[in-house]
């Protein structure tokens, strides 16, 4: 079974979609299933794919993708279960939820994959961890992976692992916004133009994004190589650490991981 049902055409659903087209796959094996007629249609015709009632989405499909909000997957994987193929593979993209949710309403012995993405996916840049349910063989995790490496990168993790990814990759683009935007307020102040501030910080977050990838460089060897003794940057990097930076990101990502867990107990 060829079939790629995903259900959910928000904008995670709408991303994932995109980069399978862009990839290559067959638009006829894609279809979308959204509550909201017509967004259904306005996808479908955008991306020249097939959209359909989410029961008759899911019959037939050998992969049924999962991306509505995690409020609505339990009622969603209900309504789907009696008719979803027994050789199907559900790969959820609901974050918080763990695979014993998703496998305890479906069919019994149902592989499920957990995902982990975040917004960069709207952009085909992606982190994407993903995690293998108690039914889900390498080859389900293989599938998991050649998909949703069109709209990103990928990285298998135990299940256990999640809530760290969701306080890192899934919540993590906040905190570089958040350090883009404080930087772009102290551009200002200091008497930039805000347009002038806003290319300068930007470009530099890019750029240093792209050294510490394609260097393979540790961060702290990269950050020793623009600090000179005594210089601007020296000043600079000894008041953030004098107000806790690295405590106050150590205290935030924990923040988000132990907010993540109680989300997956409901």
């Amino acid at each position: 079974m060829t079939r790629i049902a995903v259900l959910g055409g928000g904008r995670i659903g709408e991303a994932l979609l995109g980069g399978l087209v862009a990839a290559g796959y067959d638009t006829g094996d894609l279809v979308v299933a959204e509550r909201s007629e017509s967004r259904a249609a306005e996808l479908a015709d955008r991306l020249g794919i097939v959209s359909a009632p989410v029961e008759e989405a899911v019959r037939g499909a050998g992969t049924v993708v999962v991306a509505v909000k995690p409020q609505d997957a339990v009622a969603l994987i209900s309504q789907v279960a009696p008719v979803i193929g027994k050789d199907a593979t559900v790969i959820s993209l609901c974050a918080g939820l763990p695979t014993s949710l998703f496998e305890g309403a479906l069919p019994e012995g149902t592989p499920v994959v957990r995902v982990m993405p975040n917004t960069p996916m709207l952009l085909g840049e992606a982190m994407c961890a993903l995690s293998a349910g108690t039914h889900a063989s390498d080859d389900d995790l293989a599938r998991a992976r050649e998909l949703l490496s069109t709209v990103g990168s990928t990285l298998v993790l135990p299940e256990t692992k999640q809530d760290v990814a969701t306080a890192l990759s899934g919540s993590g683009p906040a905190y570089f916004f958040l350090v883009v935007e404080s930087m772009i307020e102290a551009g200002v102040a200091q008497g930039l133009a805000r347009p002038d501030a806003t290319e300068l910080v930007v470009q530099t977050a890019l750029g240093a994004a792209r050294m510490l990838r394609e260097t393979g460089e540790h961060p702290a060897v990269l950050r020793e190589n623009v600090t000179s003794p005594g210089g601007t940057t020296a000043a600079a990097l000894a008041q953030l650490e004098r107000h806790g930076i690295r405590t106050a990101f150590a205290d935030a990502v924990t923040a988000a991981h132990d907010r993540s867990v109680e989300l997956g107990q409901g």
